[in-house]
């Protein structure tokens, strides 16, 4: 937080995305009680705050209500947290009138999570919303231009890397995307080291060594730089509460999108696949790369790397996932 200001971060869904923003914005407003006893509480400015704009997506009800529309709910409502009355009647309007009024008090955190849920919802059930909604957020995060010295930290994290030409380019086109940084490789995901740390207190019925090899190949393997591996901390900690191995990560539903491609592809399994650098590249909405999106959902991840070639070897990273791609590969299999 201290080495940059506009973020970008993609990772699968059910790792700790929405913990991270959660976690930033309460440092952020100063909120020392919450972090009581943990690393962070001696290394951070407590009486340093910053006034925060937190945009979940989760939250918005563009469903419900139009993505516009929704937008300035949301607006309104933080702004009364603040005491502040907005006047303006448009997002755009309503985000640059919050921000300007909230520098007033210091400079202004921006913290983005699920950015791309509008896209994601209405692909292939209709993509003519889903070109609205982009263009909506295009025009949103404009009004976030020429205002870089009112702005402390800005995060926009995600599940995929649309092209900054569809959604950021009059906004967000300068934001720095650490997902592939080995900087920020371990930012999400358990260690095997922290799992042996922070989860001692379980006592395995086999040995230690056995134990924790056998915990790395159920629900680790995931590297975004081949430097850090780490685990799926949504199905470690469903792992320590049930007390046993099993597919918890299937529960993470992946839009109908993705169900579509399977149905078009006849890869039987995805083991030693072949790519170029293509693969880390953005999406938008009309042109889904399989690979490309298989690796940002978390189907694959990267094995080996020629960098002579520049090709990468990528496999599933680890039973869970290979079971799951399993399972939804044969239900969209023809029965013969």
């Amino acid at each position: 937080v201290n080495t940059g200001d506009y973020y970008f971060l993609s990772r699968p869904r059910r790792f700790g995305k929405s913990l991270l923003v959660s976690t930033l914005k309460h440092l952020f407003l100063g909120k020392k009680e919450l972090f009581k006893d943990l690393w962070i509480e001696d290394k951070w400015n407590w009486e340093e705050t910053n006034p925060v704009i937190h945009i979940s997506f989760n939250d918005v009800d563009y469903q419900g209500l139009g993505l516009e529309q929704a937008l300035i709910v949301m607006l309104y409502q933080q702004a009364e947290a603040y005491d502040i009355q907005l006047k303006k009647n448009t997002a755009k309007s309503c985000l640059k009138e919050l921000l300007t009024t909230l520098s007033k008090k210091g400079k202004v955190v921006i913290l983005i999570d699920e950015y791309d849920k509008p896209l994601i919802d209405y692909l292939e059930k209709d993509n003519d919303q889903a070109y609205t909604n982009q263009d909506i957020l295009k025009t949103f995060y404009s009004g976030i231009k020429h205002h870089d010295k009112f702005i402390k930290f800005l995060l926009v994290a995600g599940n995929y890397k649309f092209s900054t030409a569809g959604i950021f380019s009059d906004g967000l086109n300068h934001l720095f995307d650490i997902t592939l940084s080995q900087h920020y490789g371990n930012l999400l995901g358990f260690s095997q080291e922290e799992l042996k740390s922070y989860f001692f207190p379980y006592k395995p019925n086999n040995t230690q060594d056995d134990f924790w090899e056998q915990v790395r190949s159920w629900y680790g393997g995931y590297t975004w730089d081949r430097k850090n591996y780490v685990c799926n901390p949504f199905s470690i900690l469903r792992f320590f509460e049930e007390g046993k191995f099993n597919n918890y990560w299937i529960e993470a539903l992946e839009p109908c999108f993705l169900d579509k491609m399977m149905e078009e592809h006849s890869f039987s399994k995805l083991e030693e696949i072949e790519v170029g650098t293509a693969v880390f590249q953005t999406i938008d909405i009309e042109h889904f790369s399989l690979f490309s999106t298989l690796f940002q959902t978390g189907y694959l991840t990267i094995k080996n790397v020629n960098r002579e070639l520049q090709i990468y070897t990528m496999s599933y990273p680890n039973k869970e996932v290979k079971d799951s791609y399993a399972a939804n590969f044969y239900k969209h299999s023809p029965i013969i």
